[in-house]
């Protein structure tokens, strides 16, 4: 167990790593300026600051986590709501999604991936008939998950709405929700989230063009048709680091969103494959460091979803930028310029290392002790 903590370890760390040298070539511009140097500065303070979180959140084992869930989700409804009040929040390219103090900022919809699950792994465990009936239970879970999902999309945040229920969906489902719930759920959901699109024509703008992509290369997104020129341009070794020419002003958001093309062009196809194989790793390990934990337990369900979010996230970035699926702001977990979600990644490291220290009981060991209290209890009562 301590080899595969210290090789999980091992793991960040050369991701953390890979992702300041890569924000540091994203930033670079097609004049000799400093602009590169204050990205990187401004990306090594965000990385101290996660780095802190991380090391408090994994010193905490889960019994601290667990009175704290109510008053974290609380307060990460409070800062959804102060987002959208005028004056407080601040409104970039049409959406209301960061709070702002000077030169620092907050993005409340990022602290929400890390509170939601821990509210519904505490609710779960403080009454697991919740996970019954259709109704009652039902709806208590879904009070949480409504009002973070709800308030994001009045950013409007549609992409991070959508990951947020899918987080709640993945802790319904390690738990033990019955299927007829998902598939009741899924009936209302589907048709809500196609409405929204429909209504807002920016949203039925990017499925059209992404949908261009494979049919008509002209009418694609600039974004796309960038991004894939990029990992195109670099083949199967890259042009070298710091040497690629798409991100000198043709590649949009090449040190955040489109990162992930800016890594295909200088390292090439080895470069990509390799950050794949160094997330597949990361995951292995952390779900090898879960194995012992009871599956049922409060510590398993929350550590297994948020080691799965971050890494569903960076694959949902790096489909985006290969055009696998519709463009949408998502960055590359521990790889992009950071800000909040470096922060809140690096803490939801932290809090998994602290779920997996202390003592465990094997899923076996669990059911040889019920077996035995059974045992014990039948011969009771035959005495």
């Amino acid at each position: 167990m301590e080899q595969d903590r210290q090789f999980f370890l091992a793991l960040a760390g050369v991701l953390l790593g890979f992702g300041v040298l890569m924000v540091h070539s994203a930033s670079i511009t097609s004049r000799p300026t400093e602009f590169e140097q204050v990205y990187l500065s401004r990306h090594m303070v965000f990385v101290c600051l996660g780095l802190a979180a991380a090391t408090i959140a994994a010193a905490l084992p889960a019994q601290y986590w667990r009175p704290l869930a109510p008053v974290l989700f609380l307060l990460t409804v409070a800062l959804l709501v102060a987002v959208l009040v005028p004056g407080l929040g601040t409104r970039v390219n049409g959406s209301q999604r960061w709070l702002r103090y000077g030169n620092l900022s907050l993005q409340p919809s990022e602290l929400a991936k890390l509170t939601l699950p821990l509210c519904l792994c505490w609710l779960i465990e403080r009454r697991r008939q919740l996970l019954e009936g259709w109704i009652a239970g039902p709806l208590v879970l879904l009070l949480p998950i409504g009002t973070a999902v709800a308030l994001v999309l009045l950013e409007p945040d549609l992409g991070t709405a959508m990951f947020l229920l899918g987080s709640a969906a993945l802790v319904l489902f390690v738990s033990g929700f019955p299927l007829r719930n998902f598939i009741a759920g899924a009936a209302c959901a589907i048709p809500l989230a196609a409405t929204l699109v429909v209504l807002r024509p920016y949203q039925m703008k990017r499925i059209t063009g992404f949908l261009a992509v494979w049919s008509d290369w002209k009418e694609a997104p600039y974004q796309l048709q960038q991004s894939l020129l990029t990992l195109g341009t670099g083949g199967i070794s890259g042009v070298g680091l710091g040497k690629g020419w798409q991100k000198l002003s043709f590649l949009p958001e090449a040190n955040t969103d489109f990162v992930f093309a800016v890594i295909g062009e200088e390292l090439g196809l080895v470069g990509t494959l390799g950050l794949v194989l160094l997330w597949g790793g990361l995951y292995a390990c952390g779900l090898r460091m879960l194995k012992p934990l009871r599956r049922d337990s409060f510590e398993y369900i929350l550590g297994f979803t948020l080691l799965t979010q971050l890494v569903v996230q960076a694959a949902l970035n790096i489909a985006v930028v290969t055009a696998l699926v519709p463009p949408k702001g998502i960055s590359h977990p521990l790889i992009s310029y950071g800000g909040s979600n470096l922060v809140i990644s690096l803490t939801a490291l932290g809090m998994l290392l602290g779920l997996t220290r202390g003592e465990r009981l094997e899923a076996g060991d669990a059911d040889s002790l019920a077996t035995e209290d059974r045992r014990l209890e039948q011969a009771f009562r035959v005495q």
